[in-house]
């Protein structure tokens, strides 16, 4: 459990409620714009509005159908293998939204970002998650999913003889949000219940094949032009820093220190380390210097830490030996327990005498409680079965090596006095995979976390791995693969959220393109060519596979409701008994319901139960 909230200027910049204000102050003017000129009758017939949505019709492009629609046999070979994709998304997706709707309930949570009802929405700038400089990316591959779902359900109408009265794009004034295809009620409706699943399958089939498609392009050539720029990435700055009021930036790219190019950001870490000055000279952007504290900033601090710090002060020494990075304050810390920091901001400094280690909340109820621990109480350990603990993650990966049942003797610090517990550890834990010790951790060292600088670093190379770049930094053994990356890649833009990299990924957008560089066959189109094509590959696939996901949930009016009501006929149709159109209307009408539910309650379960 994290506490404390790091104090970081990060890039992306959210926007909040002020951009949503001004989107729907423009929503609102556009609507009425659309009302005058209804009501004067200037609206050409082709152009249809329902609230602040307007409808452009057309009923050109049915000639190019019926040309493509020629290869009968291949179409319907085609719609077919949809059909089966789409019952096992189907299968899939019921599943996921009852599972989450059962969690809510069961377990609730605190109300995350995510459930914010503006982030439910695919508006750059509204949603948290989707920063202004993605709006190309995101608007292309809507219009590209859209065309390709509802063209698959116009030529598989044409493949199956159904008239199409019309077709046409629904827009939120520029935006897109859906698309359409009316086929001829009369024609529909004699068509066969394999025709008109296939027809519905179609749309889902279209976005499933675009996506593999755009990411193929993206993983191989496109991606593969794409190395890492030298220096260490600056992604976020700790209001307050040295680094802030030196003039450091987020997007900043620190390409040398005290003259010496940076490689990355181990390698800026280890010129720190050497460096003894109280100040160093950084270059940025192969560019400017600034001159900047050499310091180790604290960016999130649990109340009452033993330390007593606060978020943005820094820590210059232990027991008298400057330290700037994580690694030389472990170093100097030892297997003392109890060291003399020095801390301080703003040039005011003190001395504090604070023990080192995994700083825990103790759980009611637990092994540690149970040995006689204050269930509440904020226990800093510093060492399990006598061995040296400085961290929250070591004191993790030790457990990770234990068993339930183990006992161990676990010693640290409350309220100042050193305690030792003897303890029996409980059930496997989710986290550790070892035996519990019955506490809540908090992150970072005695629930401090710090940065060298008061700069985070923007994982560059992790996430041009996950896109199936070069680099040596281990994702996990799906990400090798290339429907895992697919899935890594459709977390990417909650990435920050979901806590599996520091930050939100948004594409090669927002200033982050500072942190790469194009090389190899495609270089001759240039950097900005080359990242354009990337964003516009991600969005694509991104949203393609989000709307085929989204119109397989078994539920009315998406296709996947429409496939349940005609797979559910053929099945009925089989029984030794007399089916009746009732009973295919209860399941579909049981299931829709439920779905509906489900949906709700994940949504806004948390917000009732908390």
């Amino acid at each position: 459990m994290q506490h404390g909230a790091p104090a970081f200027v990060s890039v992306p910049e959210l926007f909040g409620s002020t951009v949503l204000t001004w989107v729907l102050v423009g929503l609102l003017a556009y609507w009425l714009v659309i009302l005058s000129l209804r009501n004067a009758g200037l609206l050409p017939e082709y152009v249809g509005t329902q609230g602040p949505i307007t409808t452009f019709h057309t009923k050109r492009g049915r000639a190019f159908l019926d040309w493509l629609a020629g290869p009968k046999r291949f179409w319907r070979a085609w719609a077919n293998a949809g059909i089966g994709v789409a019952i096992v998304v189907m299968v899939a997706m019921f599943g996921f939204l009852l599972f989450a709707a059962v969690a809510a309930l069961s377990s609730p949570q605190p109300t995350s970002s995510v459930q914010q009802p503006r982030n439910v929405l695919i508006i750059p700038g509204v949603n948290d998650f989707l920063p202004l400089s993605a709006t190309p990316g995101i608007v292309f591959g809507l219009l590209v999913g859209l065309v390709v779902h509802e063209g698959g359900h116009g030529l598989l109408c044409r493949v199956e003889d159904i008239d199409i009265e019309s077709m046409g794009v629904a827009m939120l004034a520029i935006l897109p949000i859906g698309a359409f295809v009316e086929p001829d009620q009369e024609s529909s409706k004699s068509a066969s219940r394999g025709a008109q699943t296939r027809m519905f399958a179609a749309g889902v089939t279209n976005n499933f094949a675009v996506t593999i498609l755009v990411f193929g392009l993206l993983f191989g050539p496109v991606v593969g032009s794409i190395a890492v720029a030298p220096g260490a990435p600056v992604g976020g700055v700790a209001s307050g820093s040295p680094a802030a009021e030196a003039g450091l930036e987020p997007n900043d790219r620190i390409t040398a220190l005290d003259g010496e190019a940076v490689e990355d950001e181990a390698h800026l870490l280890e010129l720190l380390e050497a460096t003894d000055g109280e100040t160093v000279e950084l270059e940025r952007n192969d560019g400017e210097t600034v001159t900047v504290q050499r310091s180790l900033v604290v960016t999130a601090a649990v109340d009452g830490n033993p330390a007593g710090v606060d978020t943005g002060e820094s820590i210059f020494a232990v027991d008298g030996d400057p330290v700037a990075t994580e690694d030389e304050l472990l170093e100097a810390v030892g297997d003392d327990e109890v060291v003399t920091l020095t801390v301080g901001q703003g040039g005011d400094t003190d001395q504090r005498e604070v023990p080192i280690g995994a700083a825990v909340e103790v759980a009611e109820d637990g092994p540690l409680a149970d040995a006689g621990a204050p269930a509440g109480g904020q226990l800093v350990v510093t060492e399990l079965e006598g061995e040296r603990i400085h961290s929250a993650s070591a004191l993790q990966d030790r457990l990770g090596d234990t068993d339930p049942g183990d006992e161990v003797a676990i010693a640290g610090y409350l309220d100042g006095e050193r305690v030792e517990y003897e303890i029996t550890l409980g059930e496997r834990s989710q986290v550790t995979g070892g035996g519990t010790a019955g506490y809540r951790p908090i992150s970072g060292i005695s629930g401090v976390s710090s940065e060298a600088l008061g700069v985070q670093h923007y994982p560059a190379e992790a996430y041009l791995t996950v896109l199936g770049g070069g680099g040596d930094t281990e994702i996990s053994p799906l990400a090798d693969s290339f429907l895992g990356k697919i899935g890594f890649a459709l977390f990417l833009p909650l990435a920050g959220f979901l806590e599996i990299l520091p930050f939100n990924f948004a594409g090669f957008t927002g200033g982050i393109e500072n942190f790469y560089q194009v090389e190899g066959a495609l270089s001759v189109f240039g950097d900005r060519a080359v990242f354009a094509a990337a964003n516009l590959l991600f969005w694509t696939g991104w949203i393609n596979v989000q709307l085929g996901f989204f119109n397989c949930i078994p539920a009315f009016p998406l296709d996947g409701g429409h496939i349940l009501r005609t797979s559910t006929e053929a099945v009925v149709s089989r029984l030794p008994f007399e089916a009746t159109r009732g009973m295919v209307r209860m399941v579909t009408t049981t299931v829709g319901l439920t779905m509906l539910a489900s949906f709700v309650v994940m949504l806004f379960g948390p917000q009732l139960l908390t």
